[in-house]
């Protein structure tokens, strides 16, 4: 029962701040503190070091540029990913489209 409510939570948590926020997923990720500079490692480098350890290789154009960009902001919330490392791994799984 717990593991319901705390799923409804913080999926009722995330639609408040898109509603909050007034933005599309793709707007949210423009939003965070992107560092223009550029990254240390390439998109494809950070994929096989951070993402590759709990999921398979997808072929990057399975999904559109807004489906990766909601994928990528759950996942650097949740792998803990910086900003500017984010970003060139979403550059990268939407370099296809």
């Amino acid at each position: 029962m717990h593991k319901n409510i705390s799923l409804k939570v913080v999926i009722g948590l995330a639609l408040v701040i898109l509603i909050a926020t007034a933005c599309s997923p793709a707007a949210m990720l423009q939003k965070l503190d992107w560092n223009q500079t550029q990254p240390r490692k390439t998109g494809v480098q950070l994929w096989a070091e951070n993402c590759s350890r709990c999921h398979n290789m997808r072929a990057i154009d399975s999904y559109s540029d807004a489906e990766w960009d909601v994928a990528m902001l759950h996942m650097r919330i949740r792998a803990n990913l910086a900003a500017e490392d984010a970003r060139a791994i979403t550059e990268y799984l939407k370099s296809a489209n």
